[in-house]
């Protein structure tokens, strides 16, 4: 059986998510697998992998949205700017850090903010991973980045331990942003050194929670032979789409690449083209030089 859809993995904390692409290409016997938007070894979360066909959606599932479940930890900061790397500066806090003031803190970060990637991240300058400067002890210029924060909520109380303060947050934002850095954000609005202590992604696109499994499920699938069942078709992932049906004269135009008018009830620039059995045919776009027009963006049967 050849392994075609969209994977929902729930990624478990201490892999990478490219060691995760590894295992799903051993389990699924293939080598055409992508992930959808790296997690940290240390976080858990919603990881959509895309198999087979699937993988030509990797770019559009990566630039969307994502969800988080975190806890900021105020009173220092790490290397890493998370709970697993070496402590760079530490400051007592002696005042009372209130709800009213972590509120009034996460809604001033709520919107379109700059941001500069961490030195531990994956970012390229130069031609290099930035970790790997890291690692080498370098740190150089990085460029910053704007980033959206949908929402921004307090789900905790403040808890104080050992000179430090902890909260948890949740957190909907736009493709590239680094929640370790937004909490060091906190931390340097309320004035002191801050890290994110834990982290979980708890929605990615049009995926949640609720439709992961572990790697540990999928393996059992694989020992009763239903590992192929959760895979889903890769319309699942642009359900939310603006999306046309056309009729079976204009899909063999679509099908041939064809540069076609712009149907009258789409008015967005990416949009998905389906034929009257429901199968997904091509994502097009509105044509950049010709008015009216649409031209492809991205063709999926084949």
């Amino acid at each position: 059986m050849t392994a075609d859809g969209i994977l929902p993995l729930w990624k478990e904390r201490g892999k990478t998510s490219f060691d995760c692409v590894r295992d799903m290409q051993r389990l699924f016997r293939t080598k055409k697998v992508g992930h959808t938007g790296t997690l940290d070894p240390d976080v858990e979360g919603v990881l959509p992998i895309c198999i087979g066909r699937a993988t030509k959606l990797v770019q559009y599932l990566t630039a969307e949205g994502k969800e988080y479940e975190g806890e900021a930890t105020i009173g220092f900061s790490t290397t890493t700017e998370d709970a697993s790397g070496e402590l760079v500066k530490k400051k007592e806090i002696t005042e009372t850090i209130t709800e009213e003031q972590v509120r009034s803190v996460l809604m001033s970060l709520t919107g379109d903010i700059e941001q500069t990637p961490p030195m531990y991240s994956a970012v390229k300058v130069g031609g290099r991973r930035l970790y790997e400067y890291a690692r080498q002890g370098i740190e150089i210029e990085r460029p910053s980045r704007q980033v959206t924060i949908y929402s921004l909520e307090l789900t905790s109380g403040i808890t104080r331990q050992d000179g430090c303060v902890s909260f948890r947050f949740r957190a909907s934002c736009s493709k590239g942003t680094y929640i370790r850095t937004l909490a060091v954000m906190m931390g340097e609005k309320l004035g002191y050194p801050a890290h994110m202590s834990d982290l979980v992604r708890t929605a990615a696109g049009s995926f949640s929670r609720a439709d992961c499994l572990t790697e540990t499920e999928l393996r059992d699938r694989s020992d009763k032979g239903t590992l192929y069942d959760v895979l889903l078709p890769y319309e699942y992932a642009l359900k939310d789409w603006p999306s046309v049906t056309v009729d079976k004269q204009t899909e063999g135009k679509i099908m041939n690449g064809a540069v076609l008018p712009i149907p009258e009830s789409v008015d967005e620039n990416l949009f998905t083209l389906y034929n009257q059995q429901g199968e997904c045919l091509a994502i097009y776009k509105k044509h950049p030089n010709k008015a009216g027009m649409m031209k492809p963006e991205k063709m999926l049967k084949v």
